[in-house]
């Protein structure tokens, strides 16, 4: 297995460019090894998801944009080959939607889908993070980008060693 990177986004508003935080983590050879958390000020001062994860744009408009911290987004995913997220779709849209934004190249990895991995490796009746991270034992702080970030990289690890391949979670 090679180095893959877990992300987990939160949004201030529907577009995908809204980006106010970015949890990742890093995965080596089977194990966890770095994380980053930030929060990002999005491009408006409208932030509507407040009540799902709790931030306000008083919390977001003093941190630095995307464009100001990819740099070190981009350097933290520097090798790895996969990228990961639990819904990886949403995940995806909003990393290209917020690159595109700021004229960014989003990094031309694939993505692979804990949820889609989940349905076909746990076959729970429903395979939302919580209840993954429920069913598994998984720690979670839902809806904080660093925790879900951590639960996705943790329930890929799962979903491999119980004989899941990347290819089985990819998405198209």
């Amino acid at each position: 297995m090679g180095a893959v990177v877990a992300l987990d986004f939160e949004t201030s508003d529907r577009w995908p460019d809204s980006a106010c935080a970015l949890g990742l983590v890093k995965v080596e050879n089977g194990v966890i090894v770095d994380e980053l958390y930030r929060l990002i000020r999005p491009p408006s001062s409208r932030v509507y998801f407040t009540e799902i994860h709790g931030l306000t744009w008083d919390m977001l408009k003093n941190e630095p944009t995307f464009d100001a911290l990819w740099p070190e987004f981009s350097a933290f995913m520097q090798g790895a080959e996969l990228l990961v997220a639990h819904n990886a779709s949403f995940d995806r849209r909003v990393l290209c939607g917020t690159c595109e934004r700021y004229g960014l190249t989003p990094p031309p990895l694939p993505f692979a889908c804990t949820v889609k991995g989940s349905r076909r490796g746990l076959k729970l009746p429903h395979n939302r993070l919580c209840d993954v991270c429920e069913h598994l034992g998984i720690e979670l702080n839902h809806h904080h980008a660093m925790s879900d970030a951590r639960a996705a990289a943790r329930i890929y690890l799962h979903l491999r060693s119980i004989g899941l391949s990347d290819a089985d979670m990819m998405l198209k």
